[in-house]
């Protein structure tokens, strides 16, 4: 049996690891989210969160991926009993990475597009209206997009035919320790505008009266969702490089430099932002308009701004290519383990695959914009969200901490001995009770939560419809974690 790959670093796995769960969730959302829903005493909130429900989940991934010594299209079938279904679950994970990257290689493109419009000075002096144009424009385009979609696919399966240590490991290391110094002078310049102390301020300092006005429920719940979701847990993208480490070292003590990191970025995307908008005057917003139209308004009132704007997107380009690439060696590896195909067999052929499968997303803001599949004004792009957002990785994350923790899974024993192999910091046994029982029941909340949230306001019959869907795909997870083992195959 040819011999598994494994990092050649310590700090590249923890970097590479980061480099997946670092995404424009942590940037385009959290500092928004953050100072709306109360500042400082959102930020402790979800770091409570961060610590009892991201944490676990992560090092179910890295634990199935170590023990397993594959990715998630093998890993399920070696550890599962025999005579238990858990391996059919593996082609939701699977479909998870495609439809991810069905979407994400077109936000990636987004980047690039705007990384060269800062370098080639094409966005500098414009006003307010012409900004907003520039991005109507592109999205109006479809030739551009694909071609800027195209070469984010290009750029992350190149360096993923360089094989994991060489390619993978080598240049991911590379790009978030750029995109680190990048963020932190961002976040230095941000703090000495002037009037950024009022951002500080809005960002940081706990607001209570905005926790009141906004419900404390929906606060805490705004803080469990992101917790939640920001370490991109659920689809295997983390799982798989689980499986490219060694037993030197136990897995809590891994996870948590990896969930440090994260938050690292996330906190500090908010120096970045907070303090600039306030600086100039400009309400910070939360998703793409935040990117492409408010912060660009920014960067042209600010003294060298070209040289900021293009320093900006750069960083923004290394987040999203460092989550593409690990998707990517996620995918290559499904064909490398169930199919035996070499590396440069799978890269070949899924470049050609998820251009070919991204093409609808570029098509839903201009050709097919006409088809709103999840309520007015979506867009494919929404409803490929949508399915990974609030379907594959909650129901993923599920099923990992099931699998860990019931006997008819790979069991408990099993999981935290593997876990708390190597030096480190130990998984605790009294945790046991809060990872089998209490959990599983806070992400079907979520999950859940997530759907009424979606489609509360498309009338009761379209939210009851959905939620029924949504109950039965958690019956399908659920049964499979409980259903009676049979004897043999």
């Amino acid at each position: 049996m040819k011999q598994r790959e494994t990092f050649a670093s310590r700090l590249g796995f923890i970097l590479v690891s980061a480099g997946c769960a670092i995404g424009l969730g942590n940037v385009w959302k959290f500092p928004y989210i953050c100072g709306q829903y109360g500042g400082a005493a959102f930020i402790v909130i979800y770091l409570v969160f961060l610590a009892i429900l991201g944490l676990p989940i992560l090092v179910c991934e890295f634990t199935i991926g170590r023990a397993s010594r594959g990715s998630m299209a093998v890993a399920l079938d070696t550890l599962e009993k025999k005579g238990t279904r858990w391996h059919r679950l593996k082609w939701g994970c699977m479909a998870g990475s495609y439809l991810l990257m069905m979407f994400y290689t077109l936000v990636g493109g987004w980047m690039l597009c705007y990384m060269w419009k800062y370098v080639s000075g094409q966005i500098v002096g414009l006003d307010t209206v012409q900004i907003a144009g520039s991005f109507s424009d592109m999205l109006q385009s479809p030739v551009q997009m694909t071609g800027w979609m195209i070469a984010a696919v290009v750029i992350s399966f190149g360096i993923c035919a360089l094989g994991l240590q060489n390619g993978v490991e080598k240049i991911t290391k590379v790009m978030m320790m750029i995109l680190i110094v990048i963020m932190i002078v961002l976040a230095l310049h941000s703090l000495v505008l002037p009037g950024a102390s009022e951002g500080v301020r809005f960002y940081l300092v706990p607001d209570f009266n905005n926790m009141k006005d906004y419900g404390i429920g929906n606060v805490v719940f705004a803080a469990m969702s992101h917790a939640f979701f920001t370490l991109s847990v659920g689809i295997g993208s983390m799982e798989i490089f689980g499986s490219y480490l060694n037993k030197e070292r136990s897995l809590l003590s891994e996870s948590i430099n990896v969930v440090l990191l994260d938050t690292f970025v996330a906190l500090t995307a908010g120096f970045i932002i907070i303090p600039a908008c306030f600086a100039y005057g400009v309400q910070p917003d939360a998703g793409p308009s935040l990117l492409f139209i408010t912060l660009p308004n920014v960067f042209n009132h600010m003294a060298g701004g070209r040289i900021w704007g293009c320093a900006f997107f750069i960083f923004m380009s290394f987040a999203a290519l460092s989550t593409i690439i690990a998707v990517f060696e996620s995918i290559i590896s499904f064909y490398i383990d169930l199919g035996g195909w070499t590396r440069s067999q799978a890269v070949k052929f899924n470049i050609i695959l998820i251009i070919i499968l991204s093409i609808p997303a570029v098509l839903g803001y201009n050709v097919l914009s006409g088809i709103q599949p999840i309520g007015a004004n979506s867009t494919i792009m929404d409803l490929e969200d949508f399915l990974v957002s609030y379907n594959l990785l909650p129901l993923g994350s599920l099923m990992s901490v099931l699998f860990c923790t019931h006997a008819n899974g790979w069991g408990w024993n099993q999981f935290i001995t593997e876990a708390n192999t190597g030096t480190g910091m130990k998984f605790p046994a009294w945790i046991r009770f809060y990872m089998t029982y209490i959990l599983p029941l806070i992400i079907i909340v979520i999950y859940l939560k997530g759907y009424y949230d979606t489609f509360a306001g498309q009338g009761t019959t379209v939210l009851t419809g959905w939620m029924i869907f949504a109950l039965l795909l958690v019956g399908i997870i659920i049964y499979t974690a409980f259903a009676k083992t049979k004897k043999g195959n």
